[in-house]
């Protein structure tokens, strides 16, 4: 027993050490605590859809649901709030955006939200993706008991869409095409498998289907079951991801993009960096997920450091949103809207809706991988808004890598005023290269909207 709990306690402790002095994909947003991943993949792009915990969180603080993509697996752009519990009506208080989830039908996005403690799940419409998502029906879809959370849509070949929710039992029904209806009584599956704690994800591959879900308590990995039907009866084969200390609670997302199984999930990961207090307050993991000949699923003690690999690469000499990123540290995003004007009462034309890197002070630092420079770049041009002023030192491979361009931002006091800077760039951008953005200054030094290289 004594040699077990050391090993135990080792375990703990080096991948502890690990994830401190990782500069890898994990987690893989960083300017922002987020949790309860929701991914979709839509017209080659992979939407990742996730609620929030606050920045003071202690408990369960939240207020909206966020929005990020990716082409490539490991850059993702931070779109912001894509929803909140203000777009209900019948929502009676403003904490308890927890697990959404989004799926595409016939040209229009439905968002399913589940507000806790006996309220119910709600579905939002869009003509998009981004949104703006409004509420077709102005009460619950499903309000059915206090266990009413975690909603999940699976879309069958026959055209049949399901939605599953629930803890600690798994329920569903089925919704009729509409999507904001559904047909027949709401059903308790009998068989709830093996471990099962909530947060069912169901998917199809090679006429198994499959349900992931968070697993055993407490900590919480993610399990899965297999079946040969959409309602069960559900056999658990095992873990997708261990149950370990690291992480306390979890929740599953899988999806296939070009070609390749993922499992999204959640840790404590950024938190720990700067505590070892426990506070509620997430960040989305994700790794590639390995299938078995047998449609099984191969286990995976733990989030990888690395994470997965990039599919593609990324464009340079297109705008690229300075909120694109595969690592940061130091720095937040926001969202704000200019105007004409500079009074609530006398706003004038809106100019613009911008989202943009913020908080930046000496020392930090924002990455993109996999930037395919091909022969050369001859010039960089940044967006910034500049509060005292500073260097933006763009750098090569590594963090302290060649440096292949300065840009001097030597200007101050233009908070909300966005000016473009360039810089020479010179021989070591070429072929595809990791580029790390080091912010150089004294405080407080400027806002970043966007970037660009030429050709």
């Amino acid at each position: 027993m004594k040699s077990r709990t050391l090993r135990v306690t080792l375990f703990l402790v080096i991948s502890f050490m690990m994830i401190q002095n990782s500069f890898a994909q994990r987690p893989i947003i960083q300017t922002k605590y987020t949790a309860d991943p929701a991914p979709m993949v839509y017209n080659d792009t992979v939407f990742l859809y996730t609620g929030h915990d606050a920045d003071d969180a202690m408990g369960f603080k939240m207020f909206n649901w966020l929005l990020y993509t990716s082409t490539d697996m490991v850059n993702w752009t931070d779109h912001g709030v894509v929803a909140s519990l203000d777009n209900f009506d019948w929502v009676p208080y403003d904490n308890g955006a927890w697990a959404p989830h989004c799926i595409e039908r016939n040209g229009k996005f439905y968002f399913y939200c589940p507000i806790p403690n006996g309220i119910g799940i709600g579905v939002l419409v869009a003509d998009s993706p981004y949104g703006p998502f409004v509420d077709p029906l102005g009460k619950p879809l499903i309000q059915n008991s206090h266990h009413d959370i975690d909603p999940a849509v699976f879309i069958d070949d026959d055209g049949q869409a399901y939605l599953y929710w629930g803890n600690p039992k798994v329920y569903y029904v089925k919704l009729n095409e509409d999507m904001i209806s559904y047909s027949g009584d709401i059903m308790v599956e009998e068989t709830t498998p093996a471990n099962y704690q909530e947060g069912p994800w169901v998917w199809k591959r090679n006429e198994h289907y499959y349900m992931a879900y968070a697993s055993t308590c407490c900590p919480e990995g993610i399990g899965y079951a297999m079946s040969s039907s959409p309602t069960g009866p559900w056999g658990y084969k095992g873990m997708i991801m261990d149950a370990t200390e690291l992480s306390r609670g979890n929740h599953p997302g899988i999806i296939e993009f070009k070609g390749k199984w993922y499992c999204f999930g959640h840790s404590y990961d950024l938190l720990k960096l700067t505590t070892t207090k426990f506070y509620e307050r997430r960040s989305v993991m994700l790794d590639e997920m390995i299938y078995n000949a047998d449609g099984t699923i191969q286990n995976r003690p733990y989030w990888t450091v690395e994470g997965p690999e990039q599919v593609g690469t990324l464009n340079p000499f297109k705008r690229v949103e300075a909120e694109t990123m595969a690592w940061s540290e130091g720095v937040k995003t926001r969202s704000e809207t200019e105007w004409e004007g500079d009074f609530d009462w006398a706003r004038g034309e809106r100019i613009a809706d911008r989202k943009f890197v913020t908080s930046i002070n000496h020392g930090d630092y924002i990455m993109v991988k996999g930037a395919d420079f091909s022969t050369g770049a001859k010039t960089v041009e940044v967006s910034v808004a500049s509060l005292y002023g500073g260097k933006i030192e763009i750098r090569v491979d590594k963090l302290d890598g060649p440096i292949i361009a300065t840009v001097d931002v030597n200007t101050s006091r233009e908070g909300g005023i966005w000016r473009t800077f360039s810089a020479p760039v010179n021989e070591h951008a070429k072929g595809v290269r990791d580029v790390y953005f080091v912010f150089r200054g004294e405080k407080d030094l400027f806002d970043f909207d966007w970037w660009k290289f030429n050709q």
